[in-house]
């Protein structure tokens, strides 16, 4: 079933994505979208993040992460694998490759990139990311960053269709508080920038599924 899933998917990723109409069903309360013209002159930093695919109990799992606690933006929020574009990295991709072995300890050799979902520009750190789809032929060997990730989480890629979505007051990256529709996974709160891409990834994953070999 997975290698079937996989050659889906990577077929699927080769066509026109579901972009901001699907990214922002999840979108803040009052978030506009930003025209790639006005997002170049702001000269955003750069970021990439990993959807780690792989088959367990019969399905296909994915992962996410929840930061530390601690005085900055992303405090205790949850997130795929990823960071910041470092000067060292070959391309925005091994940028994501990079950060996820040294999140969660998954070596780039045993990752096959099939595609990427739509970039997500965040005005309030004047991030654009980049997130990108890699597939693993096992369940992968984890090892925790303690420094940077407080928590794994491991989630049913299917089951991501079936989360309730629900809407909370958060604070934002800014300090103010905010609406916002936003996922309850495991007990967490998933909102802003993971929910916007956990939104485009279903309906990927919802097309791909139908798609005849």
């Amino acid at each position: 079933m997975s290698t079937r899933f996989f050659e889906q998917l990577r077929i699927r990723l080769q066509q026109p994505l579901p972009g901001k109409e699907a990214q922002f069903l999840m979108a803040p309360a009052g978030r506009q979208p930003v025209q790639p013209s006005e997002i170049k002159k702001y000269n955003p930093r750069r970021s990439a993040v990993l959807i780690v695919l792989f088959p367990f109990e019969s399905s296909i799992f994915t992962l996410l992460i929840q930061r530390p606690v601690y005085n900055g933006v992303h405090s205790g929020q949850v997130a795929f694998p990823g960071g910041k574009f470092e000067e060292t990295d070959i391309d925005i991709q091994q940028t994501a490759l990079r950060e996820t072995y040294e999140e969660v300890g998954i070596t780039d050799n045993t990752i096959t990139i099939i595609g990427k979902l739509t970039d997500i520009y965040i005005p309030p750190s004047n991030f654009l990311v980049s997130p990108f789809i890699g597939f693993l032929g096992k369940q992968p060997e984890l090892v925790m960053n303690g420094y940077e990730v407080q928590k794994i989480i491991t989630v049913d890629l299917f089951g991501l269709n079936n989360v309730a979505i629900m809407e909370k007051t958060v604070t934002n990256s800014s300090g103010y508080k905010i609406k916002t529709p936003c996922y309850e996974i495991e007990g967490l709160i998933v909102w802003g920038a993971t929910a916007m891409m956990i939104s485009e990834l279903n309906v990927v994953v919802k097309e791909a599924k139908l798609i005849e070999l």
